[in-house]
């Protein structure tokens, strides 16, 4: 687990992510190789202008889009720094 927020997200074409993370990080993700199955809540994210609504919850640290859809920041940072998440016991 990395246990780092996303502090800025802009959202770009294709279902793309601009973020900043707290520890400097800047990365673009590609939501795609995320959300393998847009169904569910998710399903929204397929709309491009629902998809521009996306910005980041400071208490949630990491992006959220108003239909309450949300993803995990540690697995937005692994897909920004290309490390796995490791479980700590």
């Amino acid at each position: 687990m990395f246990l780092i927020d996303v502090t800025l997200a802009h959202p770009l074409p294709m279902r793309r992510l601009d973020l900043t993370f707290e520890d400097g990080l800047h990365a673009v993700v590609e939501m795609d190789s995320i959300v393998k199955n847009y169904s569910g809540i998710f399903a929204a994210l397929l709309d491009d202008e629902f998809f521009r609504l996306a910005k980041v919850d400071p208490e949630l640290g990491t992006v959220v889009w108003p239909n309450g859809a949300d993803v995990c920041p540690d697995v937005l940072y692994s897909a920004a720094s290309g490390k796995p998440i490791i479980e700590r016991h």
